[in-house]
């Protein structure tokens, strides 16, 4: 059944006046639409006053419209009254913050901001230097012998094959440690730099090699066919898993702060025997802390050993390796690999004022 409505002077006018006292102390437009939709809207006293005039006797009639008219009529002057004012008030303040003091030095060549990927890289490079390692810096036009024979790649593996290795065209050269005929290649990884340091600096060799590697990938949201890595080599008499285990720790708490930790996973890679997936776990992960994978590792496989002229029965090493682009996503919950490649600076100036 329908609320039959009912016709109270006292109470519309005492509603009129509240809602005209509230709207002279508005001071928004915002506030306002609120004020007019609360005591002028469908469910209002005044609209629900209004209809119920109707019902009244014949003789009661003529002075309800006449109140409710005078009432509308004030609600209305003193809501146009308070609009012009905000309204005034609101242009005032928005062009005072736009204004530009013209007399104010520009700078005419804004300075631009170091990429995060320049700066995560140092940052690798700082934590092995700190342990007493060295960092390796080899070519990225590599022959086929260092990129795959010498990192224990059989003649069909599959990442020779042209959908995964750049191929570069040219005469076969005399690489540097005197192998000929060899084919090059944009190297697939930095562990080629691994093997020049072994035949350079012999053993013992605790070293990293940092960056750029090339695979023929698409660039999406988590791959690019350009991207960075560091890989890491220890060689020397009596290393075992306990020691990669212990340096893979440190690293994690280096890169994502203290409680992160990491956890292997049998796997296989041609250059290490026995393989390990490395799991990563870190209070910040996205979605609430948990394991996530991070990157590959074991102990130096004997042949790769023996490729670099050392004696496997003597020297054990073991190795590892991570996508810095992988590091900086998940240190800082990026989602898209097209943000590290567009060259927007305003991306990187998020780092900028993050330090």
């Amino acid at each position: 059944m329908a609320e039959t409505l009912r016709f109270d002077a006292d109470e519309v006018t005492a509603q009129v006046t509240e809602g005209i006292e509230k709207i002279q102390q508005a001071s928004s437009t915002e506030e306002l639409k609120s004020l007019r939709a609360q005591y002028a809207g469908a469910d209002s006293a005044m609209t629900l006053a209004s209809k119920a005039i109707g019902s009244l006797p014949a003789d009661q009639k003529k002075d309800a419209g006449k109140l409710m008219g005078k009432l509308r009529a004030d609600f209305g002057r003193a809501f146009a009254a308070r609009e012009t004012e905000v309204k005034a008030a609101e242009e005032k303040a928005a062009l005072a913050a736009e204004t530009v003091d013209m007399t104010l030095p520009v700078d005419r060549r804004p300075l631009g901001a170091r990429h995060p990927l320049a700066k995560l890289m140092e940052d690798v490079q700082d934590f092995f230097t700190s342990m007493g390692w060295i960092i390796a810096d080899g070519p990225e036009v590599e022959t086929e012998w260092y990129n795959f024979d010498a990192l224990n790649f059989g003649p069909d593996h599959p990442a020779r094959q042209m959908q995964d290795t750049f191929y570069v065209k040219g005469d076969k050269a005399r690489d540097a440690a005197g192998f000929v005929g060899s084919n090059m290649v944009m190297r697939t990884q930095t562990s080629s730099d691994q093997v020049r340091s072994l035949i350079k600096h012999g053993v013992p060799l605790y070293l990293a090699c940092t960056g750029r590697v090339f695979r023929t990938d698409e660039l999406d949201a988590t791959h690019s066919p350009v991207f960075h890595q560091c890989e890491a080599l220890a060689v020397d008499k009596n290393l075992t898993m306990a020691d990669l285990k212990g340096v893979l720790d440190k690293l994690a708490v280096a890169m994502f702060g203290e409680g992160a930790k990491t956890r292997l996973r049998p796997s296989y890679f041609p250059f290490t025997e026995p393989s390990a997936e490395m799991d990563l776990w870190f209070p910040d992960k996205k979605g609430g802390p948990g394991w996530i994978e991070w990157g590959g590792c074991g102990m130096v496989n004997p042949n790769v050993l023996k490729s670099a002229g050392i004696d496997p029965k003597v020297y054990s090493g073991f190795a590892f390796g991570v996508g810095i682009e992988r590091t900086l996503l998940l240190r800082h919950d990026i989602n898209d690999m097209h943000d590290l490649v567009e060259g927007d600076v305003r991306f990187s100036e998020q780092f900028v004022m993050g330090e």
